[in-house]
């Protein structure tokens, strides 16, 4: 019996759809969403990732923008009814030929994911289809975040995909013997690409988890235990919060990664005590960058573990650029610029002509950092997050990691805000962890005795939790826009 992927690629075929041609998924983690991506892949579809948290406007300008032919969806989730959105905004989709169902039909006359699997395949299309695929084709569209303004859609290839997964299945180790819990979601790189195709070339299994519930995740490895577990920052701490009292063997796990984020030396050694056997690893990575890009070492020291988000994987390049355009020297701050490995050509639709690429084949990250003479690169967050406060220049991700020290402390957010007199200040939003009592004092306090006053935030706002995106990061975007 043919595998369904060959069954849905010979579905795809009748439909009309052919190489370059893209369709989008809007679905959980589930194995429909993989058997279609592979589907597409082999015969040069490229698969536009969509969130289920995504709604009308995000997802009626991301299937103008990539001109996607048809979706395949769930009917609904969590009480949204997503047949009824696709609805609403087909008028003004004209490229959108087709919604497919994927757990059940729209109506009796309307095709569903099971009819493309049930397609008999059709040797000779297939690989006169097959055969023309190109590797510098498009293999997936991810549309960032749009923390500035509209989400630009990163044009993942086949190369580009494969060079990061397998560049971080290589530095990782991965193996036959080796088992993830995967919920980052599919339709974002660290679930993609740092969860399937890594894995998948590293020979490893993957329990996959249909979204990111700690309470689900733990009991699935309670049945399975892992020997790898990874995630963003957020997720790690829910982990850790929720595994009180739960029988997680977390003896065979070798390998922690933590992606996506700055680092968080608390929270790596509250992972280094929870599972005191495994190496700990930080992980750097973009949309743009089709996956991993940047990995601390398996033998890297506790110091550079703690303050850095390592070197470069898989033969990648990296250069920090200062405000002119200049190259600066190691250890000063400027914009980390990457090339090689999985740096993707560029962006599609809107944002074909986006200066994030130079003509070298730099992508041009929007990240601050510094490289010393090692090449050990230090991550002091968004160019944008950065803010001049008095004449200083003072970076969010450094204030942020310290507050995170603090006991009482589960979440951090720091942006610039306008001030009248000193230009800008520091606005920090905390969640305190759940049963402390932290006050806003107690934080000012605490970083007086630390920190340069000009570092020291001005404005400290308590909260329950914090916006977050699709793929689990703090929506500091959301934040700006409440401050505003």
């Amino acid at each position: 019996m043919n595998a369904p992927p060959q069954r849905l690629a010979s579905g795809l075929l009748s439909l009309g759809f052919a190489r370059g041609d893209r369709v989008g998924i809007v679905a959980l983690n589930q194995i429909e969403w993989v058997q279609l991506f592979f589907a597409a892949a082999k015969i040069g579809i490229a698969v536009v990732g969509m969130s289920l948290r995504y709604r009308d406007n995000e997802l009626e300008y991301m299937v103008n923008d990539s001109q996607v032919k048809a979706v395949f969806t769930l009917a609904s989730h969590e009480d949204f009814d997503f047949f009824a959105m696709w609805d609403r905004i087909a008028p003004r989709v004209p490229t959108l030929q087709h919604v497919i169902g994927i757990d059940r039909r729209r109506s009796d006359d309307q095709l569903c994911f099971a009819d493309l699997a049930a397609a008999t395949p059709d040797s000779h299309a297939l690989a006169q289809a097959s055969a023309d695929v190109r590797d510098t084709d498009l293999a997936m569209v991810i549309y960032t975040s749009g923390t500035t303004g509209r989400p630009k859609g990163a044009g993942l290839t086949h190369h580009s995909m494969l060079a990061s997964a397998r560049a971080q299945a290589e530095h990782m180790r991965l193996n036959e013997h080796d088992m993830l819990q995967l919920a980052t979601p599919l339709n974002h790189v660290g679930g993609i690409t740092c969860g399937i195709l890594s894995m998948l070339l590293g020979g490893g299994t993957i329990d996959l988890v249909a979204e990111f519930k700690a309470p689900l995740v733990l009991d699935r490895m309670q049945r399975h235990p892992p020997t790898l577990v990874g995630g963003v920052p957020t997720m790690m701490t829910l982990l850790l919060m929720n595994a009180e009292g739960r029988n997680v063997d977390w003896n065979r796990v070798r390998l922690i990664f933590v992606g996506g984020s700055n680092v968080d030396a608390t929270l790596l050694s509250q992972l280094n005590e929870r599972m005191p056997r495994a190496t700990l690893m930080n992980l750097y990575g973009l949309s743009e960058s089709s996956g991993a890009l940047v990995m601390t070492p398996l033998n890297c020291s506790r110091d550079d573990l703690m303050n850095s988000i390592g070197m470069p994987i898989g033969h990648a390049d990296v250069r920090v650029l200062g405000a002119e355009g200049q190259l600066m020297p190691a250890g000063e701050v400027g914009e980390l610029c990457f090339r090689g490995a999985g740096v993707i050509p560029g962006y599609i639709g809107n944002a074909v002509a986006s200066d994030a690429f130079d003509s070298d084949g730099w992508l041009h990250s929007g990240d601050l950092g510094k490289v010393d003479a090692r090449g050990v690169i230090t991550l002091m967050g968004r160019a944008k997050d950065m803010y001049i406060q008095g004449g200083f220049n003072v970076y969010p991700a450094e204030i942020e990691a310290f507050i995170a020290r603090h006991p009482k402390v589960m979440m951090v957010a720091g942006i610039g805000v306008a001030d009248p007199v000193m230009g800008e200040i520091g606005r920090y939003y905390i969640v305190p962890k759940p049963g402390s009592e932290l006050s806003e004092d107690e934080v000012r306090q605490y970083c007086k005795e630390h920190l340069a006053d000009y570092k020291v935030p001005r404005q400290i706002v308590l909260r329950d939790d914090l916006p977050l995106t699709p793929a689990g990061k703090i929506h500091k975007a959301a934040l700006r826009e409440q401050a505003r």
